[in-house]
């Protein structure tokens, strides 16, 4: 994670945010945990309820609704979100199933993560992924998908910045 730090501190300065759901606060506690994580984490937010990520984030309501708010297009819009609501330049997110849910459809645990880099009010990069959790109890499907969008973060960085 120190890795993390110099990469955000190169210049020019980056400043990171983070909107979690799935993860429900395991990718701040991890950058947190960073010494000097101050220096560029501006902070983040759960938004559990599709309420709260249409409020806070600017999700978008009828598209979240239909997915269950679980879909690549809802992560990457709160990682935009992310990144207005803390004037961040860079931001993750997280949202998905942490178990298996039948009335969802769904069996096997996963995630969808996002990234977001806007320079100047307009999105210069913006990627997601899908994170597939086969077997995997609630809090290992969490701690998977934090190292998960953390690694993400690191190699686009690692891009960015050579």
């Amino acid at each position: 994670m120190i890795e993390l730090k110099e990469l955000m501190l190169r210049r020019p300065r980056l400043t990171l945010a983070v909107a979690e759901s799935l993860t429900c606060g395991q990718v701040q506690a991890r950058i947190g945990a960073i010494s000097g994580a101050s220096e560029f984490f501006l902070g983040g937010i759960t938004a559990y309820t599709l309420e709260q990520k249409v409020a806070h984030l600017g999700v978008n309501r009828a598209a979240a609704r239909r997915v269950d708010c679980v879909s690549a297009a809802v992560a990457r819009e709160m990682a935009r979100g992310a990144c207005r609501l803390f004037g961040s330049d860079l931001a993750l997110a997280t949202t998905g199933y942490a178990e298996p849910s039948a009335a969802a459809g769904v069996e096997t645990p996963f995630a969808w993560w996002a990234l977001a880099h806007v320079r100047r009010g307009r999105t210069v990069a913006l990627r997601s992924g899908r994170v597939e959790c086969p077997g995997a109890r609630r809090t290992a499907v969490q701690a998977i998908v934090a190292d998960a969008v953390l690694a993400e973060l690191r190699d686009y960085l690692q891009l960015l910045r050579h």
